[in-house]
């Protein structure tokens, strides 16, 4: 989840236990205030009638009608409180005229006069609806909240939007950065601590990546080269001692066989990983238009000859012409990593289909054994069937210069043969 949402998910919920705490404080705070204020209005009332009773005169007119009025009863003295006292309470008064009740606050007092007569008065008056007024407060605050609640969150964004956008500009060089390529500087004006600190660490960190990009190529680079030359030696020196075999014997000969072909596999080795390393340093910057069905030809044919004594049959169908724009060295490797490998790991007496339509082209051989390990296929030094003088790195180059160029290989296993698939994009 993006900080941005997450942000404006906390202040969702924060937001509405808020705005619910505050509705709820702010209907117990109005009802209050409206219950004395008709508290008041009840009290000045009943005690212009107590007081007209205690002085013998007059009382006024009761005007009772249904829910406004008053009422003076006479008490037992055994059933009167020994001291003054009143009650306010919310009740349902039933109106007869409306066949209906009707809220009203209602006081009652008890009182005595100077003879020692006890008195109770019901001073009655129209009141509001609370459960209308709840209502009607409920419905006000959620569509408040949800004014506000958008309205806040509209604003958050805007300010969050304005304030990340050198997280996001440094987000976006980080994405396209790549170590040992031509990247654009880090250009970010930001007057945020945290940003400007944060871009200078990413600054920082780039610099010691490109350094140990540059320290790796150069080791691997001078490495590859130093082995080389006393491989070469080797080599030159058994093939000296073949060439004059006086005092060798032939199981002599034969152990000095063996060390040619170890040391052959070994430079094949060398070669391939420097070649790994090239194309994993970005160093093919060079390209061109490569006609890939002249090359599949090509390396086809070549490699038939080379393998006429597994006694395979190379079948190639053209459905279409297909080229794309690579380094021609590059190029070389995928299709001849792609065709060596079906010749080198088929059956015997097989036969090795090679298939070029308008956006890939398709290889497959008949399997000697099961199926591979698609997850493992393109792995360096990965053989499902581990074969004399395979390096182990064919597939590993050809996924390699695939990922360079942005193209898709996929590995599959049908009716018993082992299919590669290179799509190119359109």
């Amino acid at each position: 989840m993006k900080l941005v949402y997450r942000i404006l998910l906390h202040l969702a919920w924060v937001l509405s236990l808020l705005l619910a705490g505050w509705a709820a404080l702010f209907y117990v705070a109005m009802i209050d205030e409206v219950n004395d204020e008709v508290d008041d209005s009840l009290e000045a009332r009943a005690e212009v009638i107590v007081k007209r009773v205690l002085a013998g005169r007059q009382l006024p007119d009761s005007e009772s009608d249904g829910n406004s009025g008053y009422f003076l009863h006479r008490l037992p003295a055994d059933s009167a409180s020994p001291r003054s006292r009143e009650t306010y309470t919310d009740e349902e008064i039933f109106i007869p005229e409306r066949d209906d009740r009707e809220p009203a606050r209602v006081l009652r007092k008890t009182f005595r006069d100077a003879g020692g007569q006890w008195y109770e008065l019901t001073v009655m008056t129209p009141s509001i609806e609370k459960e209308d007024l709840r209502e009607a407060i409920f419905y006000a605050i959620v569509g408040l909240y949800l004014f506000l609640l958008l309205l806040v969150l509209l604003v958050t964004v805007w300010v969050l939007h304005r304030t990340m956008r050198p997280l996001y500009a440094l987000l976006r060089w980080l994405d396209a950065y790549t170590v040992g390529g031509q990247n654009p500087p880090l250009a970010v004006e930001t007057s945020v601590t945290e940003f400007r600190r944060l871009n200078e660490a990413a600054e920082r960190y780039a610099a010691r990546a490109e350094s140990s990009f540059e320290r790796q190529k150069q080791f691997i680079g001078n490495a590859s080269h130093e082995m080389q030359t006393p491989l070469a030696v080797c080599r030159n020196r058994l093939e000296m001692l073949v060439d004059d075999p006086r005092g060798l014997t032939e199981e002599q000969l034969g152990e000095i066989a063996k060390v040619q072909r170890t040391l052959d596999r070994l430079v094949r080795l060398n070669r391939s990983l420097l070649l790994l390393s090239k194309i994993d340093n970005g160093q093919f910057p060079e390209t061109e238009e490569v006609d890939l069905n002249v090359l599949i030809r090509r390396t086809a044919e070549d490699l038939s000859e080379i393998y006429v004594y597994r006694d395979i049959r190379l079948e190639l169908t053209e459905e279409a012409s297909l080229t794309a724009r690579m380094n021609p060295s590059l190029a070389g490797s995928l299709v001849g990593n792609l065709v060596k490998n079906a010749f080198v790991h088929g059956a015997e007496g097989g036969t090795v289909h090679v298939r070029i339509a308008s956006q890939r082209f398709e290889i497959d051989n008949d399997a000697v054994g099961g199926a591979l390990d698609a997850d493992r296929v393109f792995d360096r030094f990965y053989q499902g069937t581990k074969k004399e003088g395979s390096t182990g790195l064919g597939l590993a180059i050809a996924d390699a210069v695939c990922r360079l160029y942005g193209l898709r290989i996929a590995y599959a296993f049908r009716n018993g043969r082992h299919s590669f698939t290179v799509d190119f994009p359109s």
